[in-house]
């Protein structure tokens, strides 16, 4: 099977339910909110959106009609804190510096061997300023060198800073260790030795999770000076004030989908219009085994404190970051067990399941993977961590990207795409990155630009206008007719 043509399938229509579903993950949610500008200047009627991975911070934003939060001027995908999302592990930062003061010790017998050399010959080039000279030299370079291996000094120290420094090592991960297993609540204990808790996941996803947070309370907050809310209580209100605005402009139906880890499904956090809510709650699942219940969750309902974990586990990448906790209520179907909630790449296909059973016929399908359109178009491979971890993310969603495309075209009457031709900056390119075929650095501005300009060009002008023409078409012929 081929994938569909890019937004030119099947005629949009005003009068269909219509979706936007955005995917992605990290530096993704620049492009998504430069398409959810595009949309909103447009006028696009838009009755749900829908998001995974980074996505699901975009949906959060665009459902309470916040999307303005996320490419405005100052705004959260604009913000210089952006860069600093994902970072690595302070522990892991903290024993990188360790080990570079050890190999730095390692190498001063090295270097003072390699200096006395350049001493040799600078003392051999200075005799021609006078005969002596690099005998006096080398002699202030001996008499240097005797001083600092003396008994005291060096060979006394080195050992002592070296041992000093893997001690500190050890009480690093010991430390990382401990605070590990005892920042879990008690019903999720770790099991097994220390040492195996120790090996954490190289990235913290907390400060992403925390920074979203913080933008939701600034605009649900308005011009009030109040202190931030926790978690729990930040989410009741943000899913109350949806709830209660749900149907006004600007204010759409939600839908979040993470991966479960300790059930080993997906689950979907959705809130969803009172016409249509018991439906899309009750419907039987694809799989007889499987129980609704366990899966989707009503945000208008015991679920409503969720909101915002699933949002942090949306934005928790899987191996890499570690998987924030929800503490589900005892009412719910898991009877309030604590489980580990992460984003997967194939979750794509699940979001169009969920979307087309809250009753949509039409999806506006934002992604800021490019695909590779043929030979010749690889670029030097990039060997930092964060870059070879950006290619795996790229990779898999651009891969999920077709096969939603496909399975798609059966289960909507419309299927609109956008997404960039080419786009150099990676899912942890928070920074930016280096365009080798434009020969210049990209940072998220010009991706959130990028976006807006696809948006119009693959989606508003061809198919809204095409669209309008079509209507004012018929306008005419039923007028002459």
């Amino acid at each position: 099977m081929t994938e569909p043509p890019r937004s030119e399938r099947r005629p949009y229509s005003p009068q269909l339910r219509t979706a936007v579903v955005l995917t992605g993950s990290g530096a993704d949610g620049a492009y998504h909110a430069g398409a959810l500008r595009a949309l909103q200047e447009a006028g696009v009627k838009i009755d749900l959106v829908a998001g995974h991975g980074i996505g699901a911070a975009g949906a959060v934003f665009a459902a309470i009609d916040g999307g303005r939060r996320l490419w405005e001027r100052g705004g959260l995908w604009r913000h210089p804190q952006i860069a600093h999302l994902y970072p690595w592990r302070g522990t892991l930062r903290f024993i990188t510096w360790l080990l570079a003061a050890g190999a730095v010790i390692i190498a001063v017998p090295l270097v003072a061997l390699a200096i006395g050399l350049l001493v040799y010959e600078i003392g051999t080039f200075a005799d021609v300023l006078g005969s002596g000279t690099s005998t006096g030299l080398a002699s202030w370079y001996r008499a240097t060198l005797e001083a600092a291996f003396a008994p005291h000094a060096l060979p006394t120290w080195l050992p002592r800073i070296a041992l000093l420094i893997v001690v500190l090592i050890v009480a690093a991960v010991l430390v990382a260790a401990v605070r590990a297993r005892w920042q879990l609540p008690a019903r999720r204990r770790h099991r097994g030795g220390l040492w195996w808790v120790s090996l954490l996941p190289p990235m913290s996803g907390s400060e992403t999770a925390a920074y979203f947070q913080s933008g939701v309370w600034d605009l649900i907050k308005g011009g009030a000076r109040i202190a931030e809310p926790e978690a729990r209580d930040l989410a009741r209100r943000y899913t109350e004030l949806l709830a209660e605005n749900l149907g006004q402009p600007g204010f759409r139906e939600l839908l979040i989908a993470v991966h479960d880890l300790d059930a080993r499904r997906d689950l979907v956090f959705a809130l969803i219009g009172e016409d249509r809510r018991r439906e899309f709650f009750l419907r039987r699942p694809a799989l007889g085994a499987d129980r609704r219940s366990a899966e989707a969750f009503d945000l208008s309902g015991i679920a409503r404190e969720h909101a915002l974990q699933a949002l942090a586990g949306a934005l928790a990448l899987p191996l890499v970051t570690e998987p924030p906790l929800v503490l589900f209520t005892p009412e719910s179907y898991w009877r309030g067990e604590s489980h580990r909630l992460c984003d997967r790449s194939g979750l794509l296909l699940r979001v169009l399941e969920e979307v087309a059973s809250a009753e949509i016929r039409q999806v506006i399908l934002v992604s800021a993977a490019a695909d590779l359109e043929g030979p010749h178009g690889l670029s030097r491979r990039r060997v930092t961590p964060r870059a070879r971890i950006s290619d795996v993310l790229r990779a898999a969603d651009t891969a999920a990207m077709r096969d939603a495309l496909v399975a798609a075209t059966s289960r909507f009457d419309a299927v609109f795409t956008i997404r960039p031709a080419h786009n150099p900056v990676g899912p942890l390119d928070l920074r930016g990155a280096f365009d080798e075929r434009s020969d210049r650095w990209q940072g998220l501005g010009e991706v959130i630009e990028r976006g807006y300009e696809d948006a119009y060009r693959q989606f508003v002008e061809p198919v809204i206008g095409a669209s309008g023409e079509a209507l004012e078409a018929e306008r005419a012929a039923i007028r002459s007719s």
